[in-house]
């Protein structure tokens, strides 16, 4: 999923949707797919490989955005002794994707569902991932479904996963969880939501790890002119986040004592790249103490605030290091972990939107059955790497050209103003170009100069703002 969330909302027609249909063609993405492979994607919805196990008695239930129609991951929470019990059903592809077929070639091309503001090109055709094999409420579907057991204090016991076939009850949102839930009115599955959520969120902090609650910008044209508006995370959004880190957790411990499997991993930040953030946030008047981790100082930001919005944003910069790590055989990699997660971690819980977590499912399912993995699966475990970096180049190309665009559109009748800004990054070489990041709004450019003061507050001015050429540049007031 992309780090920085930008929504459009307006006229179809509006020049910001039409500057990014463009951006589409250029890149040559569309959500259209070749006639073969929508033949098969209907033959497989209305057939599917079906599981034995029956779990429709359990009343699932889904947590994803209002408009979100791919749903991967059904959840129920219940106590369990003094401890608790997760069952995570995560929408099983495998079921309807035949190896080596035109639609697994296709999501092999695809790689990941590409997100733009205005919409997006998902990984699998709609009749699959927004049909029937999204764990839409009301109907069966298939499913691979985790059952985690915790203690009192959240931490796991005992793993399980299997196929099976489940149903959800209900389609829930963030903000009507978090209602239910500050109301007291919600029933317990999705009350022990906030319970375990929390003591996860008390174990990610004795681990180390840390969550990004980066807000959501949405950019809303009327009269052909735009408004910024931010939405910040919700307590539930985190609290439903800890429960996909803790199955892509207890995923990669199975790979690991398995000895063969793909994990999610990120090395420690070099210290110049923390460095760079400190300057950054001083420049944003956040104060950060040598003795305070960035762990702990990301933990005590407000991403109301718009400071501290600028600067949740610009610690996404940290992730860029991340990748996917194949292992055989017993052969352990040098780097099993994710620094953010801090701890082992892989990606299993998003398979309608990520290639990689339909492979990570079946060496977990075999792992447990203690059997060997699919052929179809080991046959392309080596490539996953490559091509998931390819997909995740592709994504991050569509979002630096999305919010280029988007930022554009948002100050194109202000060039000539003056604004207060933070130069964030200056380019090796070449020192009198850089990235600035304002103040308010929260938007980052290119800045062109003599002398520019590295991690230090000052006045620019804007010279252009183009949506039509993704471009927006600063130079020193």
């Amino acid at each position: 999923m992309p780090r920085r969330h930008i929504r459009v909302t307006g006229a179809p027609d509006a020049p910001l949707r039409a500057a990014l249909a463009a951006l589409r063609a250029e890149l040559g993405v569309s959500d259209g797919f070749p006639a073969e492979v929508l033949a098969e994607a209907e033959r497989a919805a209305k057939a599917p490989a079906l599981p034995s196990y029956d779990a429709t008695d359990i009343p699932f239930l889904t947590i994803d955005p209002p408009t979100a129609t791919d749903l991967d991951q059904a959840l129920h929470l219940s106590r369990q002794g003094t401890g608790y019990r997760v069952r995570y059903a995560i929408a099983d592809v495998a079921a309807f994707v035949v190896p080596g077929g035109p639609l697994d070639a296709e999501t092999h091309r695809r790689v990941m569902t590409l997100y733009f503001p205005d919409e997006r090109i998902p990984l699998h055709p709609a009749v699959l991932g927004e049909g029937a094999a999204s764990l839409l409420p009301g109907q069966p579907h298939p499913a691979v479904l985790w059952t985690i057991d915790l203690d009192a204090d959240g931490r796991t016991l005992a793993v399980d996963v299997r196929r099976a076939l489940v149903r959800s009850r209900a389609r829930l949102d963030y903000a009507g969880v978090q209602r239910q839930i500050d109301a007291g009115t919600a029933e317990e599955p999705l009350a022990l939501l906030k319970t375990v959520g929390l003591l996860r969120e008390r174990l990610e902090i004795e681990r180390g790890g840390i969550s990004l609650g980066v807000p959501e910008q949405e950019i809303v044209e009327r009269d052909h002119t735009y408004e910024p508006a931010y939405r910040a995370p919700l307590p539930a959004d985190g609290w439903n986040a800890q429960i996909s880190l803790l199955t892509g957790m207890a995923a990669a411990d199975l790979m690991l004592s398995y000895g063969t499997g793909v994990l999610r991993t990120l090395p420690a930040a070099p210290d110049g790249a923390v460095g760079r953030l400190r300057r950054t946030a001083h420049a944003l008047h956040i104060d950060w103490p040598h003795h305070v981790s960035y762990a702990e100082l990301v933990r005590s930001l407000d991403p109301h605030d718009p400071r501290h919005a600028a600067f949740l944003q610009e610690c996404t910069t940290l992730l860029r290091g991340a990748g996917y790590t194949v292992f055989r055989n017993g052969a352990l990699p040098p780097i099993t972990t994710h620094s953010a997660v801090a701890a082992p971690y892989t990606h299993c819980t998003a398979p309608l939107r990520r290639l990689t977590d339909r492979y990570a499912a079946e060496i977990c399912l075999a792992a447990v059955a203690d059997q060997a993995p699919p052929d179809w699966v080991l046959a392309a475990l080596d490539a996953l790497p490559a091509e998931m970096a390819e997909g995740a180049r592709r994504a991050g190309t569509v979002e630096r050209q999305c919010v280029d665009i988007v930022e554009a559109a948002l100050l194109k009748d202000r060039v000539g103003d003056v604004f207060t800004g933070v130069v964030v990054d200056l380019e090796e070489h070449h020192p009198t170009v850089g990235t600035v990041q304002l103040e308010s709004p929260a938007v980052i450019g290119r800045i062109e100069g003599e002398h520019l003061p590295l991690g230090e507050r000052l006045q620019v001015r804007l010279t252009q703002a183009d949506p039509a050429a993704a471009k927006v540049r600063f130079a020193p007031a």
